[in-house]
């Protein structure tokens, strides 16, 4: 624990981004009333738009002090027309940079359907997925694959007649978002919502691809020191119908970069939508956490776009420096939290327009702050 608190990097960035950012420092405000704060803000412009308005995508200090923060809370990224001269979209140093440059080799997307919260299929609510159904992790695999820099064109006479990208699936990569995906497992006390087995889905493309192969290879040989750990298998085209039809099945899933970024956009509907997904970026010694549901330029400056995202994301940053530091004050701050978001959404009095509701973004930000001032610090 630090007598001095912890330094949280605020990173708005583009369209709604800075809306719901905005949300979560009101969130963090509420939470540090008739409480000694435990962390100090400091946010910071950069991204796509910053870009086209500066010609760099943010200032060395921003960068420096993504370096030295205890923590990273990011809106999101990206704007029409903002492209760098690779042909790179610009504000990528601000995602695809950091979980580089910081080792963030984690990427941790927990999909949880809490009660009150409506999902679609075809356009209408349904009540398909029970909120006791669907409680699960998926562990992405996030600084290799086909999102490394081995890539290029070929170009004769102005014309681009080859793209070719290289997939990298390396054994230190795999090894270790393998481990921390059992490693999870093993602190998850419910297991999976059908079974109460805590067991770990090793997805992967294995009957084709020679780097699934060694992905799964890797996953049996780290298994055997987890053994309290169920093995489990799916090839990623039939893990999508799965992940659908029988989502109780799932406790912890753990995937390359790739798959794992198609599968847990897919599994944010059994959650309620990309509104309620919210991502953490972890690495051994540094952490950035996320709603990933993008920039949305279309609802930029509306108020409209859905903040729970960023509420979860806010509740993962508490919980992980609280267990880094072995601070349990922050740990208590994270239940206070998640409590505080479990009431309001099974009251339904903040809905926004995803979910069928008026309720605009700051509004839902105020219901969720008048939520945590009821609960004790």
């Amino acid at each position: 624990m630090r007598d001095a608190g912890y330094s949280i990097l605020l990173l708005p960035g583009d369209g709604t981004g800075p809306e719901v950012v905005a949300e979560g420092r009101k969130i963090l405000g509420a939470l540090a009333e008739g409480d000694t704060a435990r962390w100090h803000l400091d946010e910071r412009p950069g991204g796509a738009q910053y870009y086209l308005a500066h010609g760099k995508e943010w200032e060395p200090e921003t960068e420096a002090a993504a370096h030295t923060a205890d923590a990273i809370l990011l809106g999101a990224v990206g704007w029409p027309g903002a492209t760098l001269p690779n042909g790179d979209n610009a504000g990528a140093a601000l995602v695809l940079g950091l979980r580089q440059s910081l080792d963030l080799y984690a990427n941790v997307r927990p999909c949880r359907l809490y009660p009150g919260v409506q999902h679609k299929i075809s356009g209408a609510y349904s009540t398909v997925w029970s909120p006791k159904n669907v409680d699960m992790v998926i562990i992405r695999e996030n600084t290799e694959d086909l999102y490394t820099p081995a890539h290029g064109i070929l170009r004769r006479a102005d014309e681009t007649e080859v793209a070719i990208d290289n997939r990298i699936i390396t054994r230190k990569g795999s090894e270790r978002v393998i481990r921390y995906a059992m490693q999870l497992a093993r602190t998850r006390p419910r297991g999976a919502p059908e079974d109460g087995i805590k067991r770990v889905t090793c997805i992967d493309k294995s009957n084709v691809m020679v780097g699934c192969r060694f992905f799964r290879e890797t996953y049996d040989r780290l298994a055997v020191e987890f053994p309290e750990i169920e093995r489990d298998y799916a090839y990623v085209d039939a893990f999508t119908q799965w992940l659908v039809r029988n989502p109780e099945h799932f406790n912890v899933a753990v995937a390359t970069n790739l798959m794992g970024d198609i599968i847990t956009d897919l599994a944010s509907v059994l959650q309620g939508g990309m509104g309620f997904a919210a991502g953490g970026n972890i690495g051994d010694h540094h952490a950035m956490f996320e709603p990933v549901h993008g920039s949305a330029p279309k609802y930029a400056g509306q108020s409209k776009v859905n903040p729970f995202a960023t509420f979860f994301a806010t509740e993962m940053m508490l919980r992980w420096l609280g267990a880094r530091h072995g601070d349990a004050q922050l740990v208590r701050q994270a239940d206070r939290l998640e409590r505080a978001i479990a009431s309001v959404l099974a009251a339904g009095t903040a809905r926004t327009y995803d979910q069928g509701g008026t309720v605009t973004t700051r509004e839902a930000g105020d219901r969720l702050a008048e939520a945590i001032r009821r609960l004790p610090a």
